[in-house]
C-alpha cells in the first residue's frame, strides 16, 4: 500500500557515518528521517491511512552504525499527552549479529528515555515527542527498533501452518475461514474442541476469543499465542477444555492494518472496534462476520464467555473492562466479576484486579464487548496487557 519498492534518498560516499533507515517492509512504520547532528537524527512516523492521527507503533531498520557511540533519536509527532514511556517503558531493539551469532533477539534497550510534548501542532492537535539515546552492538549491523515485539500477518500464517500439520492438534483444531478483509488478506477462524459422537457436541458450551483488532496492539497477539500454544497442548487441563468446550478463536481481526503499519484503524481509516453495530459487510468484513458467527453460535449452545484482547499504551499491568447494570439483583450484578477475580487469584502476579472496570459507557456502545453483550453474553470481556 506505501509503495512497493524502497526509495533511497541517502547515496553514502566513502567513510560516511550517516544511518541508513528502512521500514518498506511488512508492519513497518517510520515516514521521514532528518539528520540534525552527526549522530542525532529526528524521526517522523506515519499516521494511520487514511486519518489524522493515531500515531503510536512504529518499526524501522537502522544500518551504517557504529558500535558503541550514542545515537540520539527523538520521534516528534505523537498525539496522546501521555505514555509508558514516562513510566519506564523501554524500546525494543533486535540486531541481527546477535540473532546470528548469540541466538540473541528482541530486547529492552534505551536510556535517557524522555517523552514530552513539543512546539509542534496542527489545529487543535499538540505533538508530543519521544526521545532517547541508544548504543548499538556491532559496526555495521542491521538492527531494527520497535514499540512492541512485531507480530506479523507473515507470523500468524506460519504459526496456522505449523498447527495444520500436525497430525495430533490438527484432530482437535480445525483452521477456517471466516472472511476475507478488503485487500483481499484471509481473515481465519479456528474451532478447537475435542472429536465426539454425533448429539454430544451440542451440550458443550462455547469461548469466543479474537484479538488484533487494532494493529499496533501486537501483545495481543502475542497473549493469543500463549493461549493457542496452552490449548493445543497436551497437559491434562487443555485435555478437559477440549470436552467441555467449543473454542473459536479469531486470531487477528485486522490484517490490512497489521500489514501496512497502522496501529489503529483498518485501510479504509475506521476503528474497527466502534463497528460491531454495523450492517456495512463490504466496508467491515471481519467484524461482520464474526459478530454473525457468533449468532449462530448462540443458536446452537450458550455462550460461556467472549473475550477480546487488546494491548494498553497508557495504563500498567493486565486488566480487564467487563459489563455490568447497577439495576441487576445482587447476584447477577457480581457475576462479571467472577472471571476476572478467578484470574486474578490463579495469576496476581500478572494479572491487576483494581484496574477492572465494568461500566458501560455510551462510547463504547459500538465495541466487541459491549454489543456482545447485549446480544446475551453475560461473560463478555475486553482483555487489556499492557
Amino acid at each position: 500500500v506505501r509503495g512497493l519498492c524502497p526509495l533511497k534518498h541517502i547515496l553514502l560516499q566513502e567513510e560516511d557515518n550517516t544511518l541508513v533507515f528502512e521500514a518498506q517492509f511488512e508492519s513497518g512504520n517510520l515516514q521521514k528521517v532528518v539528520k540534525v547532528t552527526e549522530f542525532e537524527y529526528e524521526l517522523t512516523l506515519h499516521i494511520d491511512l487514511h486519518t489524522s492521527r493515531h500515531t503510536c507503533w512504529y518499526y524501522f531498520q537502522v544500518s551504517n552504525m557504529q558500535a558503541g557511540l550514542p545515537y540520539r533519536f527523538t520521534i516528534v509527532n505523537f498525539p496522546k499527552p501521555n505514555s509508558l514511556y514516562k513510566w519506564g517503558l523501554q524500546l525494543l531493539l533486535y540486531s541481527e549479529a546477535d540473532a546470528k551469532e548469540h541466538k540473541i533477539g528482541w530486547r529492552r534497550t534505551g536510556s535517557e528515555i524522555k517523552y514530552y510534548k513539543n512546539n509542534a501542532s496542527q489545529g487543535e492537535q499538540q505533538y508530543f515527542s519521544l526521545t532517547w539515546t541508544c548504543q548499538f552492538p556491532h559496526d555495521q549491523d542491521t538492527c531494527y527498533f520497535a514499540h512492541c515485539y512485531p507480530y506479523t500477518y507473515s507470523n500468524l500464517q506460519e504459526y496456522l501452518a505449523t498447527i495444520s500439520k500436525d497430525p495430533v492438534k490438527s484432530r482437535f483444531c480445525k483452521i477456517d475461514v471466516l472472511c476475507h478483509s478488503l485487500a483481499g488478506n484471509t481473515v481465519y477462524v479456528l474451532i478447537i474442541t475435542s472429536p465426539t459422537k454425533s448429539g454430544r457436541h451440542s451440550k458443550r458450551k462455547a469461548v469466543i476469543l479474537t484479538a488484533r483488532v487494532h494493529p499496533g496492539e501486537t501483545n495481543s497477539s502475542w497473549i493469543m499465542k500463549g493461549f493457542l500454544d496452552y490449548i493445543l497442548g497436551d497437559s491434562g487441563q487443555a485435555r478437559h477444555l477440549w470436552d467441555t468446550f467449543v473454542f473459536k478463536v479469531v486470531p487477528m481481526l485486522n490484517p490490512d492494518g497489521v500489514i501496512v503499519g497502522n496501529h489503529r484503524c483498518s485501510l479504509t481509516g475506521q476503528d474497527l472496534n466502534r463497528k460491531y453495530r454495523s450492517n456495512m459487510k463490504k466496508c467491515y468484513p471481519s467484524v461482520w462476520y464474526t459478530r454473525n458467527m457468533i449468532k449462530r453460535v448462540m443458536e446452537e449452545r450458550n455462550v460461556f464467555l467472549y473475550c477480546d484482547i487488546h494491548g494498553h499504551n497508557m495504563k500498567q499491568n493486565v486488566f480487564m473492562y467487563g459489563c455490568e447494570r447497577k439495576q441487576q439483583a445482587t447476584a447477577l450484578y457480581l457475576q462479571p466479576h467472577v472471571f476476572p477475580l478467578l484470574l486474578s487469584k490463579s495469576c496476581p502476579d500478572k494479572f491487576s484486579l483494581p484496574d477492572c472496570c465494568f461500566r458501560v459507557l455510551k462510547n463504547k456502545g459500538s465495541t466487541g464487548r459491549v454489543v456482545m453483550w447485549k446480544m446475551g453474553i453475560k461473560n463478555s470481556y475486553t482483555l487489556e496487557a499492557s
